[in-house]
């Protein structure tokens, strides 16, 4: 058996047992911790911080010591309201440093430096929450009777969606908001107690992303009145709802743009960027033509969009509606266009409107890629973490033989080693604050990607990858279906419709029961443990075939061992158990207790949580 692991190494992350929870005031000093193995040849550690852009040194004072590890404390001065720090090991022969990425023996940048921040994090709820993604149009009917518009192609509810061509966003299935109302049962029995809806303004396509007014809910999905009841429903059962909004954008049908063309002397010609040189006239957002790009250059655009109470983002906000949050599509690029960077004061506003209007709503941003340099803290408070969970977990867990698109990039999903795939969850995780990273919304898919079981093929490693999601520092979204094993090879074909018959027939050639189970399994898993909810992260086995952490919190120790396929097993510290024997709290991998050592088997595929304390 392997004797190979990565906890000799120092730590620290923003989990409580290193930094005192809450939010730090401009001018307070905040004592944060470090752990340092009893192997360790350090002299001193010391705390580099950046202060107005000036590094200084802070000597750490030994705090405790026993026959395992070294705890130091150092107190950060909280000087600007972001304050980036990493640690120092002073060793024989010279230094190492300790930063979100790990150890280092040579210099590195401040990018991914550990960071306090005088910013309130996303509401308390979400450390907690499991979100449902729904497509509305896909998820259920009420069989309400309602007429089709001219625009749609209308299809049957066993019709597969169409993957590729101009059919895509027309084709319409006829989902709606009661229908969601009729089916929370599913939800609850799922365990899943947060909704997000993709867009419900009127527009002129399924996805409803080309808004043609964002003052009702659209008829087609049962209007104002349907939403209204929906909300209720939910919040009577303890449950929140999360709503889709398009900052970037609106529909080339859209009451403001509609106004615009008609006088290009009215204020709504200040929303939108004007293009003499295009043949479309105006800017549209990745010249798509249906999609006329907002100018937040314009105040009066500010005001009837993000700013106070009367904007739509507050009035949504406000009863009779009265969500729990917004998600923002393509948040990244509001607010950019050429010279233009409104972002970070668009995200500020919205952020200071939702406070106003409900403290306890979340907000959410989508970006793809790298969203650091708009993750601060002060806008957004969590992304849709495609960067430093989604694409990584697929490299590992993908199909050898896939043919599918890698969200974007002109190949299709490499299949990558377990220490690629680690390396780059930290890099992308290292670039945010720890209140962010703990409340990222996590995802194995969404309505923009293909779908997890057609990602990995092997229904075993659905499992592994859905144990991943619920127990890895952040907030689990799923996208409807998933729990079922739906399947689909781009964002188009992923929406597809809920097979309810097979659902209440308990499976078929649509619904696999037993992953259902498995999903049921790993959520209730999840809300029986707070480290699993609130518990920091230590790498503790990163093989080719095989990842292992620590999630750990002040009362609880729990290990989280996950394989794609059979490895050579590991041993662990002995000391990581605090007690007679370890609890399985899920999975059947083993874990042998002996003198010396914790003996991990090296089962496979599979995911296993045990609690060590």
């Amino acid at each position: 058996m392997t004797v190979h692991h990565l906890l000799d190494q120092p730590h620290h992350d923003g989990s409580e047992l290193y930094v005192p929870q809450g939010t730090p005031a401009l001018g307070d000093v905040v004592p944060v911790r470090f752990r340092v193995p009893a192997s360790g040849t350090e002299r001193a550690l010391w705390v580099r911080t950046v202060r107005d852009a000036e590094p200084r040194m802070v000597q750490a004072r030994l705090e405790h010591t026993d026959a395992h590890e070294r705890w130091y404390v150092a107190d950060i001065p909280v000087h600007n309201p972001v304050t980036t720090y990493r640690a120092l090991l002073d060793e024989p022969g010279g230094y190492r440093w300790l930063n979100g990425r790990g150890v280092h023996t040579g210099d590195v940048p401040d990018a991914a430096d550990f960071r306090l921040t005088v910013h309130e994090p996303a509401p308390a709820w979400t450390s907690s929450a499991v979100v449902y993604q729904i497509f509305p149009d896909r998820f259920a009917r009420s069989g309400v009777e309602r007429e089709m518009p001219s625009w749609a192609e209308p299809a049957d509810w066993e019709d597969e969606p169409v993957a590729r061509g101009p059919s895509t966003p027309v084709q319409l299935y006829g989902g709606d908001l009661l229908g969601i109302e009729q089916r929370l049962d599913h939800l609850q029995r799922l365990g899943v107690d947060t909704v997000y809806l993709t867009p419900v303004f009127p527009s002129r396509s399924n996805h409803r992303y080309d808004a043609t007014t964002f003052d009702h809910v659209d008829p087609l999905l049962g209007g104002d009145e349907a939403m209204v009841s929906l909300r209720r429903a939910l919040h009577a059962r303890g449950m929140r709802l999360v709503g889709d909004f398009t900052t970037n954008h609106t529909g080339v049908a859209h009451e403001w743009f509609e106004r615009a063309l008609q006088d290009r002397s009215s204020e709504e010609a200040e929303f939108y960027y004007w293009d003499k040189e295009s043949d479309l006239g105006y800017v549209a957002w990745l010249d798509v033509p249906s999609l006329p790009k907002l100018n937040y250059g314009s105040s009066a655009l500010a005001r009837r969009m993000v700013e106070g109470p009367g904007s739509v983002i507050g009035r949504w906000l406000g009863e009779p509606f009265a969500i729990d949050g917004w998600r923002i599509d393509v948040a990244n690029m509001t607010g950019r266009y050429a010279s233009d960077d409104f972002t970070h004061h668009v995200a500020r506003t919205l952020r200071a409107t939702m406070t106003e209007a409900n403290p306890d709503a979340v907000l959410v941003s989508e970006h793809f890629h790298d969203a650091a340099g708009d993750l601060t803290g002060e806008g957004w408070q969590v992304n849709m973490n495609y960067s430093a969970f989604t694409k990584p977990l697929w490299t590992w867990l993908v199909d050898p033989a896939t043919t599918l698109d890698f969200l974007g990039i002109p190949t299709t999903i490499p299949r990558r080693d377990g220490g690629s795939v680690v390396g780059t969850m930290r890099e992308f995780d290292a670039t945010v604050p720890w209140k962010v990273t703990a409340r990222q919304w996590n995802m194995l898919g969404s309505h923009d990607t293909p779908r997890l079981r057609t990602v990995v093929g092997d229904p075993r490693l659905v499992e592994v990858a859905a144990g991943l999601l619920f127990t890895y520092p952040g907030t689990p979204a799923l996208f409807a279906g998933d729990e079922g094993g739906a399947t689909g090879t781009n964002g188009e074909h992923a929406r597809v419709p809920m097979p309810w018959d097979q659902i209440e027939a308990g499976g078929g050639s649509r619904w696999d029961a037993r992953t259902f189970e498995t999903y049921r399994s790993l959520i209730a898993l999840r809300r029986s443990s707070r480290a699993l909810r609130e518990g920091g992260l230590r790498w503790a086995v990163v093989e080719d075939d095989a990842l292992a952490y620590l999630r750990e919190t002040a009362d609880e120790r729990v290990l989280v061992v996950a394989s794609r396929a059979p490895w050579s097993g590991v041993a662990l510290p002995r000391h990581l158990l605090a007690g007679g024997r370890a609890e399985r709290l899920y999975g059947e991998g083993t874990l042998d207790v002996a003198d010396d050592a914790l003996q991990v088997g090296g089962d496979g595929p599979g995911v296993t949580v045990w609690r060590l304390a």
